[in-house]
């Protein structure tokens, strides 16, 4: 077996470290300092036109929409590098979403917005977190049909860059047990945003709907089309987490061989690399467990468990895996982990968003226990 990446896959990495090299981590006010507020009123515009100049917004898309036609190992490969400079953009919802409309929606969704959407004008986001963030979010919201169009009643949580995003695609649960998922464009009649911050200091918005009419074009009916889209947010959540505990260990190893005490550099004491080390060990398990689920959802391929039992042992590592990380960074960092001047703090704050962002490591336990019950092993 050959795991190595495409020069496809490469080159759209490399392409990201380009666009990410430039970006401060600490380009926005602390959340620490935001007393409550948003740290910013929108994400980063000027990066989001930086990744539309080099065709990183369309990697999942047909070349007939302006895409790569890449796959979901190219686009976790950016994500990673995303995430190590903390970019404040759309990018795993956007990305996910246009995914979605392109497999499953209507032509008349396809051709008005995918176009636009590899251009950077239309931004997508999904609201995946349910009514409270535990809940399955496709039940937190009810869609029935009206003649040519669909209601939806509900609320959604913690929808991410919610006052930016052009469309919301809502997933919401029909009168027949089924699963649709419905563009909700901002500001659309019957829909309310309130405002919620998360740990990052981001902007989320609450999305209320009452009876909100949704054009039949902008419904996805299609069986599976939401299960689809949750493995490929979640997957790429995983990689988020991975490129943001690499950044976050390399600060580290950085500082405790500068750092001296006692007239030796303090990485050279053995309490101190034993605790690197393990950390060392569990972003190789992050990384492992995050390619082998991403090729599972690129390349379609059968094994003991399916392809969301890999998912949810990714997301097991990343939830765990990043929270050992970097508290294990705090410690070791002593006083500057805790200093606002210094980026560290940022890495935490967006960790423990991304810790639970989809369910924490508990709630893919569990998801991996019923797979393993329906599927016993042997």
């Amino acid at each position: 077996m050959d795991f190595t990446f495409t020069e496809e896959q490469q080159a759209a990495a490399e392409a990201a470290r380009g666009v990410f090299a430039d970006v401060a981590p600490d380009g926005v006010t602390s959340p620490a300092l935001t007393r409550g507020g948003a740290v910013a009123d929108h994400f980063d515009r000027a990066l989001w036109e930086k990744l539309a100049g080099t065709d990183l917004l369309g990697l999942l898309l047909d070349e007939e929409y302006g895409g790569a036609g890449l796959d979901a190992v190219a686009l976790c490969l950016v994500l990673r590098e995303s995430a190590k400079s903390l970019a404040r953009v759309p990018l795993l919802e956007s990305s996910a979403a246009a995914a979605a409309v392109q497999a499953h929606g209507t032509a008349e969704a396809r051709a008005e917005l995918l176009t636009r959407a590899v251009r950077g004008e239309v931004v997508l986001t999904v609201a995946a977190h349910g009514r409270t963030g535990h809940d399955a979010a496709e039940l937190a919201v009810t869609a029935r049909q009206d003649g040519d169009a669909w209601l939806l009643d509900g609320v959604q949580t913690a929808v991410p860059w919610a006052y930016d995003a052009d469309f919301v695609l809502v997933p919401a649960r029909t009168g027949d047990d089924r699963s649709v998922l419905a563009l909700v464009p901002r500001g659309h009649e019957g829909s309310a945003l309130a405002e919620q911050i998360s740990t990052t200091g981001e902007r989320l918005g609450e999305l209320r709907l009452d009876s909100a009419r949704i054009p039949a074009r902008h419904v996805i009916t299609a069986d599976g089309a939401w299960e689809e889209l949750r493995a490929l947010l979640t997957t790429g959540t995983c990689a988020l987490v991975f490129g943001l505990g690499e950044r976050v260990l390399a600060m580290t190893s950085d500082y405790a061989a500068k750092r001296e005490q006692f007239g030796h550099p303090i990485a050279t004491f053995q309490a101190v690399a034993v605790q690197a080390a393990d950390r060392y060990i569990d972003l190789r398990a992050m990384e492992v467990t995050l390619w082998q689920a991403a090729w599972r959802l690129t390349s379609g391929a059968s094994g003991a468990l399916p392809a969301a039992g890999d998912i949810a042992v990714a997301k097991i590592w990343a939830s765990e895996g990043v929270r050992r990380v970097v508290q294990t960074a705090q410690h070791l960092h002593g006083g500057f982990g805790a200093d606002v001047d210094y980026p560290l703090h940022r890495y935490h704050a967006w960790a423990k968003h991304l810790e639970l962002s989809l369910g924490p490591a508990a709630a893919h336990e569990e998801t991996l226990g019923d797979l393993l019950a329906a599927h016993p092993l042997g």
